[in-house]
């Protein structure tokens, strides 16, 4: 059985399922998708996002503000603490550091980054970070305000192998969406080849980033098969290996899942 550690299912296009989310999630139970984790990308639509998964077992939440809406909407350490008291919640983000698509924000990104990173720490949770164009900040800000012991997992993970063995020495996992698969992407197939399996997540980032051979589509998570598939050739091993220890890592790292 496969999880997809990380999908937005609140902004998935349910319209080939007319409008049914119970089918959408069939539709990935059918590919043997067992679990699910729908990340917050902001307060503002966290309530919605909630309600939607609140009663389908197969699925867990986050909490958090994207990097990119840090601008928007700042978020106190007290507010994450107190909405991950929800039952469901079982990490902290989608949080982190986005230098490429806004500079001019950095200090707000910091801020927080830094409040994710110390709520997290506080309830022993794991954080989800996105980091991009900002490797030094993003680790120099997890060793100075992150818990090593509850960690976290950087997601989609784009950058370099150095950055990956920094943050494996951090007690982070790395998580490989279906960027993977693309055509362009050589450098980062061979980070797979590097990072060990009991140190993988695999995700779909869903609807984005759909995997070959289903670019140009609306991505599922049912299409986590696919990046298991690629990961498990990269490695020389079966798909079957790749589902059942991504799926031991991503019950190790959110402990607070239930199987």
């Amino acid at each position: 059985m496969f999880i997809d550690s990380h999908c937005h299912l609140d902004r998935i296009d349910l319209s080939p399922y007319n409008d049914d989310f119970a089918l959408m999630l069939q539709a990935a139970t059918d590919r043997k998708i067992d679990k699910m984790l729908c990340v917050s990308i902001d307060l503002k639509g966290f309530k919605p996002m909630y309600s939607l998964i609140e009663g389908h077992e197969n699925v867990f939440a986050s909490v958090g503000v994207h990097p990119l809406s840090a601008a928007e909407e700042q978020v106190s350490v007290i507010d994450l603490i107190d909405k991950a008291s929800l039952e469901k919640v079982v990490a902290i983000g989608e949080t982190g550091l986005d230098y490429f698509y806004q500079t001019d924000t950095k200090e707000l990104q910091q801020t927080s980054f830094k409040n994710h990173l110390i709520a997290a720490g506080e309830l022993g949770l794991p954080t989800i970070i996105h980091t991009r164009e900002a490797q030094q900040d993003t680790l120099s800000m997890i060793k100075e305000f992150g818990n090593l012991d509850s960690a976290g997992v950087l997601h989609c993970f784009t950058e370099s192998l150095e950055m990956a063995k920094a943050a494996l020495d951090l007690n982070y996992m790395i998580s490989f969406s279906g960027i993977i698969t693309f055509r362009n992407a050589s450098d980062l197939r061979d980070v797979v080849k590097e990072v060990p399996l009991d140190k993988i997540l695999i995700e779909t980032d869903a609807p984005y980033l759909a995997p070959v051979p289903h670019r140009g589509k609306k991505n599922e998570p049912k299409y986590v098969v696919e990046v298991a598939q690629c990961i498990a050739d990269l490695k020389g091993i079966s798909v079957e290996e790749v589902a059942e220890v991504t799926s031991n890592n991503f019950y190790s790292l959110f402990n607070k899942a239930h199987k």
